[in-house]
This record gives structure tokens, sequence and C-alpha cells, in this order.
């Protein structure tokens, strides 16, 4: 008798069914999504309020830098107009300061006379002249005695001058003699002009005795 070889006594097992991963669900437009837990929403909040703490701090932070910076310019404009100001104002009154000296009349030797032998209305009452600084009165007989101002010297008539100079002194200088004739108005922006002859000194300082 024939055997079949179909049949289940060949010993043959049948070939075993391929093994099944996991399946993954995907969401459906109908799947609502899940809500987050109280501790969730707890650490959201907190996070957001560090982000705007930490914002609100760098605002501000920025907000001080730059009222220093713009206060430091200022300082730095003020201290620059400051110092223009106080320099320029120095510079006015260097210029404009107006200082007071007394002259007097000395002769060829230097030797204090009387002021009216400079004063211009006396020389001219006697025909005299003033060149180069001096002061020329002819004298009888012939000839000529000269005088001259000393500016800020100091002695009494008949004596040596002691100290001044007798180089004509700026134009912002008052000039007058110790009887009170003004011989050189000063003042800023005034060109003096002296009222009376010798006012342009000549060159040097008297060497006082």
């Amino acid at each position: 008798m024939t055997q079949d070889n179909n049949s289940g006594d060949s010993g043959e097992q049948p070939a075993p069914e391929p093994t099944q991963r996991g399946s993954m669900r995907f969401q459906d437009e109908t799947t609502k999504p899940r809500e987050p837990s109280l501790a969730e929403q707890r650490a959201r909040k907190q996070a957001i309020a560090q982000q705007e703490r930490e914002a609100a701090e760098a605002a501000e932070v920025a907000r001080i830098a730059g009222q220093k910076a713009a206060t430091k310019r200022k300082i730095l404009i003020g201290s620059g107009v400051t110092v223009g100001l106080a320099g320029l104002v120095a510079t006015f009154y260097t210029v404009a300061h107006t200082t007071n000296v007394t002259a007097v009349c000395t002769d060829k030797n230097d030797v204090v006379q009387d002021d009216k032998y400079c004063d211009e209305r006396y020389v001219t009452a006697n025909h005299g002249y003033h060149s180069g600084g001096f002061v020329f009165i002819p004298i009888p007989g012939g000839g000529y005695n000269s005088y001259r101002y000393n500016y800020g010297g100091t002695g009494a008539v008949g004596q040596h001058v002691s100290g001044g100079t007798f180089n004509q002194p700026s134009s912002r200088t008052n000039v007058s003699t110790k009887s009170g004739t003004s011989v050189q108005r000063g003042g800023f922006g005034i060109s003096g002009k002296s009222s009376g002859t010798g006012g342009t000194g000549g060159t040097g300082k008297s060497g006082g005795s």
C-alpha cells in the first residue's frame, strides 16, 4: 500500500507566522489633547514669570546705564563750558583791568622837580616843546632845560627819584601826578592820551638813590 506524502505522518512542521511588532496609533482630528497637570501648569507659569522678571531687570539695567552715560556727558560738557567761560572772563579782566600810577616830573639828572615843568600848559606858556619823551623849556641866556615823567617812582622835590620807570605805561593805565593832574586816562577800549607833555617817556628805569 502506498503512503500519502501529504498526510500528517510525514513529520514536516508548518512555517511559523511572523511576529507582529507593536502598532502605532495616530490621533485623528476628533482626538482632544491631554490637559496639562497642575504641576505642569505651575511650572509653566513660573517659567513665564521668571522670563518676565529677567526682561524687566535687563531693561532697568539698560535705563540706569543710559542715565549714567547722559549724566557723564553733561558733566563733561558743563566742565568744558565752565573752563571756557572762566578763561574768557579771566582774559577779559586781564585785558580790561585798569591800574593807577603816579607820575613825578624829573630833570635830565633824574632829580624830582615841580610837576609844572612837565605840564603842557606851562611848557606852552614858556615857549617850550617836547620831543622823544622829553620836555624842553628855554632858559634865560640861551639853551634849554629838559624834563620828563617818571612813572611809579617816589621822592621829594630836589631828591633823586627812587624806583619807577621812564617807560610810558599801557593805555589801560590811569596816570596822574601827586597834585592830582591827569597825565593819562586809561580804560578798556580807550587809547590813553597824555594831557601833559612828556607823556611818552624815554626808555629805561631810573636808578633810584
